[in-house]
């Protein structure tokens, strides 16, 4: 069925039409969610608190880009998170030294050997966690942008700053997280270090 039609369906109480929509952008807001959160429950709360208040608000839906209207809503969701976090901190000594790979999303290449596809995701959690040190604007800025793909235009629509702002933070999360990545130097598999110029 056609997008458009499921959304009109939706906004009219089609249950099984939200359904539908929720079934073709769960990974992607889980995955949103979890990029921004670093946290597998957390990322899952999220997610449901951002289907259940789009579901809400589908009425309220005037048209222009769903899925930037999705992940807006589940941005909001997960900076309700992060405040929440804020005010309450808590943190377990296993998330400081462990990330859990599991929710990150890779393609396999049946060419690989097991020792690239271990490097691979060693890289890959030096970069989740270099992503994670980053302030929440730039963060989503960053996974908005080089990890959904998300146009400039489209990311100012789904994170409601103007396109100049888009930019400023999507440059200075790249800037933060390639010092990251050299400061990590050492630890990173040797093919993926980075050279100081």
């Amino acid at each position: 069925m056609d997008e458009k039609v499921l959304i009109d369906a939706a906004r009219q109480g089609d249950v099984g039409s939200f359904n539908q929509l929720v079934l073709s952008y769960q990974s992607m807001v889980y995955n949103l969610a979890y990029r921004i959160l670093g946290d597998r429950d957390a990322a899952a709360d999220a997610t449901q608190d951002a289907f259940l208040s789009a579901f809400q608000a589908i009425g309220k839906f005037r048209g222009g880009s769903f899925k930037a209207w999705l992940l807006r809503i589940v941005t909001n969701a997960c900076h309700d998170q992060l405040r929440l976090k804020q005010r309450r901190p808590v943190t377990s000594l296993d998330a400081l030294f462990v990330l859990d790979p599991a929710p990150i999303q890779s393609l396999t290449d049946p060419g690989e050997s097991p020792e690239e596809y271990a490097l691979r995701q060693e890289l890959s959690k030096a970069i989740q966690v270099g992503i994670g040190t980053l302030p929440p604007e730039q963060r989503v800025a960053l996974i908005l942008s080089d990890v959904q793909g998300l146009s400039y235009q489209e990311i100012a629509e789904v994170t409601g700053v103007s396109l100049g702002t888009v930019k400023s933070r999507l440059s200075r999360a790249r800037g933060k997280l390639r010092d990251f990545l050299l400061e990590q130097r050492e630890l990173l598999p040797s093919q993926y270090r980075l050279k100081n110029e």
